[in-house]
């Protein structure tokens, strides 16, 4: 099966990306003998159609950021390799899938130190500028408090449709290797995230974000639960 050949309204959704497409591939490359790759890759074009086949058509298709490079769509995309490989694949290996997707993207901004005034500023009113594109398309439902000089920036998402979908469809397991690139993107920006709960596992996702010499952290320790999943004291 070639991707062109996927069957779902190309209106209102998107194919997994290329780089995307890639993690899959090599992570299939992996774990199988060559005979059987493309039946694998086929098998998992086939899960993800199946998946978007009575999907949410409301979230904008190409025109939402969110489903970029490392975005919604992708996510499904991995999650559907996850049924399909599911015995052969580790948690790390999917959690490195989406770090590759998003991480880029921030190695390019390793100039940007958010123990400084001027770049926990910008920060926030990125921030801003994402809560606007949540409000356009209703997916993620996002809430960014007011800035308060000298302390850390604090957001929240009270809907996710990744989490929704991992839910809807029993895949809660493998949403937490999907959201801990989150606390890796922040790193390589000189800032720390403290997080204490997600959509998947609590009513909401929040995110406190500091410079990673904020004495805010020593009161929040981050730890791994028993799920995998990354989060704070």
């Amino acid at each position: 099966m070639k991707d062109n050949e996927l069957l779902f309204d190309l209106k209102s959704h998107v194919l997994y990306s290329k780089p995307c497409k890639k993690e899959i591939l090599a992570k299939i490359a992996l774990h199988y003998p060559e005979a059987e790759r493309e039946t694998v890759w086929e098998k998992v074009q086939r899960q993800y159609a199946v998946y978007l086949s009575d999907w949410r058509t409301d979230l904008g298709g190409k025109k939402n950021f969110h489903n970029g490079v490392g975005g919604t769509y992708d996510c499904i995309a991995i999650m559907s390799y996850y049924v399909v490989c599911k015995a052969v694949t580790l948690f790390r290996e999917i959690e490195e899938m989406e770090e590759n997707l998003i991480l880029p993207t921030f190695r390019k901004l390793k100039f940007v130190d958010c123990n400084k005034p001027l770049w926990r500023k910008l920060m926030y009113k990125a921030f801003v500028r994402a809560k606007s594109g949540c409000d356009k398309w209703h997916d993620y439902e996002m809430s960014v408090a007011p800035y308060e000089t000298d302390k850390p920036i604090y957001y929240e998402f009270t809907a996710c449709p990744a989490a929704e979908f991992a839910i809807k469809h029993g895949l809660t397991d493998i949403m937490p290797a999907l959201c801990n690139v989150d606390f890796a993107s922040m790193e390589l920006l000189h800032a720390k995230l403290v997080r204490t709960t997600t959509c998947v596992d609590g009513c909401r996702c929040d995110y406190t974000i500091c410079g990673d010499k904020d004495p805010y952290l020593k009161g929040h320790p981050e730890y791994r639960d028993e799920a995998g999943l990354r989060r704070n004291r």
